[in-house]
């Protein structure tokens, strides 16, 4: 693939790639992905010394995630595939912060991006650096909502999609990954069969990758949650971020973010505790955070409701364990029941619509509230990593037959 020029300059301060894994170093135009000499994960870094900015400078900007420009990896302007993704609200929950005993409980209302998850932070990142590199066709295998994305964006961009699903996403997904004109694979068995499945066909069509840390650009969008997150907090930080964790790039994404900011001095507080929540039927990080482990150990037979969390072998774990650790932070695993009723109870007490998956980080906060986690003037911040029509059915169903918990 041919790299396209660098016109439109955004003034980005991103210089080349690293392997985590080989510690060897990339161009900007690498397009070949994980890492060619290792297959370890990818990162953008960039030079902080050349970025002459402040938190004033941010606020007075409109517009998208990409306001933050310089601590996104695009160089030329016309090439970004927005659809106005970012700029989410972080909504008070008080009702909800009463009855778990703490000081504020915020909501990181995801949902309202343009297809309805956070998922369009990250491929709105791995896309337009599609259409930077020359890309004409991206694939991914997906749970559903990542497929969903990437689709709409690849349209946006005129660019060829395939998408790799599992048999067990819904419909509604399947239908909308169409609507958008992709071309849809779907697999039995779990999102790693998927996975395989579209490993495959890579190979030997050539496609460009937006896979979940194959590509190096997801996280650097979704690292923009964090931006926003500590923006709308008068560039101050919560006590804790609880985050609904699959691979774990939205939370890498928040960690790396937090990073950037205080090395650029427009952040100055300690870093958030970083809680990974996950359910009792997938919860390989959890698991290894609790045994003090450096690398999770697969799940073997997943079985979650959430399949936005079911992610039995998390390639990057050992990146995700290390930012719990250096944030100081902790993991929770809460039954499918609990985290259906922590979304009826949001819905139901505060008006915001939040996915099942969502639910599971509610549900874990709501936990670790019950077990004297918190102090009474803690601010904590829950991802509501989709909206709660992409799980509507198995929402609508448990509030007919199966009455929220709030008021018990």
């Amino acid at each position: 693939m041919a790299t396209a020029d660098r016109r439109s300059p955004t003034g980005t301060a991103v210089n080349h790639i690293l392997c985590r894994g080989c510690d060897k170093t990339f161009g900007m135009d690498l397009t070949t992905f994980p890492c060619p000499e290792c297959g370890g994960i990818l990162d953008p870094q960039y030079d902080y010394s050349s970025i002459d900015l402040t938190g004033k400078d941010i606020e007075n900007r409109d517009g998208s995630m990409w306001k933050y420009r310089e601590l996104l990896p695009v160089s030329n302007a016309e090439h970004i595939v927005s659809m106005g993704e970012g700029e989410t609200p972080l909504i008070e929950c008080p009702t909800l912060a009463e009855k778990m005993g703490i000081g504020r409980l915020l909501m990181k209302d995801e949902g309202q991006n343009p297809t309805n998850t956070f998922k369009d932070r990250g491929l709105s990142a791995a896309i337009s650096m599609a259409n930077e590199h020359g890309a004409e066709t991206v694939g991914l295998p997906t749970a559903g909502n990542a497929g969903q994305s990437a689709s709409a964006y690849a349209a946006k961009a005129g660019l060829n999609c395939h998408v790799f699903l599992n048999y067990q996403a819904g419909d509604v997904k399947k239908d909308l990954i169409e609507a958008h004109g992709a071309e849809l694979h779907i697999r039995e068995g779990t999102i790693d069969d998927a996975g395989a499945a579209f490993a495959e066909a890579k190979e030997e069509n050539g496609w460009y990758t937006v896979t979940t840390f194959e590509t190096p650009f997801r996280h650097e969008g979704k690292k923009t949650m964090g931006f926003e997150i500590y923006e709308a907090l008068d560039w101050h930080t919560p006590d804790e971020i609880v985050y609904p964790t699959g691979g774990g790039v939205g939370l890498i994404g928040i960690w790396k973010g937090y990073k950037e900011l205080a090395e650029l001095g427009i952040v100055n507080d300690s870093p958030p505790s970083l809680t990974v929540a996950q359910t009792e039927g997938s919860s390989p990080v959890v698991d290894a955070i609790k045994a003090q482990k450096d690398r999770h150990d697969p799940v073997s037979d997943p079985n979650s409701i959430a399949k936005g969390v079911e992610i039995p072998d998390p390639g990057a774990s050992p990146w995700i364990l290390e930012a719990v650790r250096e944030s100081r932070g902790d993991g929770v695993s809460v039954p499918d029941g609990a985290a259906v009723d922590a979304a009826l109870q949001l819905a139901q007490s505060e008006g915001i619509e939040m996915c099942v998956t969502a639910g599971v980080a509610l549900a874990g906060a709501i936990k670790r509230a019950e077990r004297g986690m918190y102090d009474s003037d803690d601010t904590v911040v829950v991802t509501n990593c989709g909206a709660g029509v992409k799980t509507s059915a198995r929402l609508g169903q448990a509030a007919r037959y199966r009455p929220s918990s709030f008021d018990e």
